[in-house]
């Protein structure tokens, strides 16, 4: 269906209360063992602890392989849903729908043409996977031929979006398509006003799966203001992809024509596995769900000063810290395995 760039619909920003949050449950062995050298079954204990954390503040619905059932309600018990699809992977962020909202229609869903991160991975069912979730819920659905991902976009419900170059105008995803092409997507099925485009990871220096998801990046504590990852190494190579993206954020203006306050929310560089082919380290990958910030946690002393930053940027929620060692080696946290459904009618709860 073609939407209008006042067609009303818009993506509601992270802190508008949830009805649900989704998840896929991991089950491909081959993957993570030979892929990224975790253990599937360590994996998975990663997973059941960051679902039964939301779990405690909200309904978390397990998207789960038909092998895989099992295993899921074995570690996540019964107080989640599961939910049978066939699925290739388990980053629910990047292949599930973006849930949108209009103020006469309701809730609806925006599927992106997912490929894999740029066909780096297999994802014959994946690719579909977003269509599917809405089936299930019996929501209406929208189609996109551009390729994104949930994990390449931030929104603040205001009318702004941030996205990096590095991911969206690569040509492994959208060869020949301008960044107007993405802003007049993003203002017809997200209700974007203004796009902040930074350079994200532009010569691959963190080898990143994704190519530099914004997610990784940055993320809102409110309108107006940002929780940025910054490092205590000046002189890495990551350091100056880090300054280039604070520096393109200096630089912007939101919708509302004001400059970010940004908080700098120092990643767990103690973490880092030397011997991983990626890591996770970014503690900007957190997630809000009702009334907690579910952060990712690594059993080192950043945790604390992490924890300490976040509450400072969201008073009155609890910081919940749970520990992702496992999942990070996949190079994601616990905002890449997440995906928020808004509650309907919407609530416009506080940051």
């Amino acid at each position: 269906m073609h939407l209008s760039t006042d067609s009303g619909w818009r993506m509601p920003a992270e802190w508008a209360r949830h009805a649900a949050t989704w998840m896929i449950w991991p089950h491909n062995q081959a993957l993570w063992e030979s892929g990224w050298g975790v253990t599937l079954a360590d994996v998975q204990r990663d997973y059941a602890k960051v679902a039964t954390a939301i779990a405690r503040f909200e309904p978390v619905k397990m998207v789960v392989h038909p092998s895989a059932v099992a295993s899921a309600r074995g570690l996540c018990g019964h107080g989640i849903e599961l939910v049978e699809l066939a699925v290739d992977d388990s980053w629910c962020r990047d292949s599930g729908p973006s849930f949108i909202c209009h103020p006469q229609q309701g809730l609806a869903g925006l599927s992106w043409r997912f490929n894999a991160w740029g066909d780096k991975s297999e994802h014959g069912h994946d690719r579909s996977l977003g269509r599917r979730i809405l089936d299930h819920l019996g929501l209406e659905g929208f189609s996109t031929p551009l390729c994104n991902e949930g994990g390449a976009i931030h929104v603040d419900g205001e009318g702004t979006l941030i996205t990096t170059e590095s991911v969206l105008l690569n040509p492994n995803r959208n060869p020949g398509i301008s960044k107007a092409d993405f802003e007049d997507c993003f203002a017809r099925v997200l209700g974007i006003r203004k796009t902040i485009w930074l350079p994200g990871d532009p010569d691959y220096v963190t080898g990143d799966m994704t190519d530099g998801h914004v997610d990784g990046v940055c993320a809102f504590a409110r309108p107006g203001v940002l929780l940025v990852d910054a490092t205590h190494e000046h002189g890495s190579v990551y350091a100056q992809v880090a300054r280039d993206n604070r520096r393109a954020l200096e630089l912007a203006t939101d919708a509302q024509g004001r400059a970010f306050e940004l908080l700098d929310l120092y990643e767990a560089s103690a973490a880092v596995d030397p011997e991983a082919e990626v890591f996770c380290a970014s503690y900007t990958n957190f997630y809000l769900c009702n009334g907690a910030v579910i952060m990712p946690a690594y059993g080192i002393d950043a945790d604390q000063a992490a924890a300490r930053q976040l509450a400072l940027a969201f008073p009155g929620r609890e910081i919940v810290p749970v520990r992702i060692d496992h999942i990070a080696h996949g190079g994601g946290g616990i905002h890449c395995i997440t995906q928020q459904q808004p509650a309907w009618p919407l609530q416009e709860a506080r940051p």
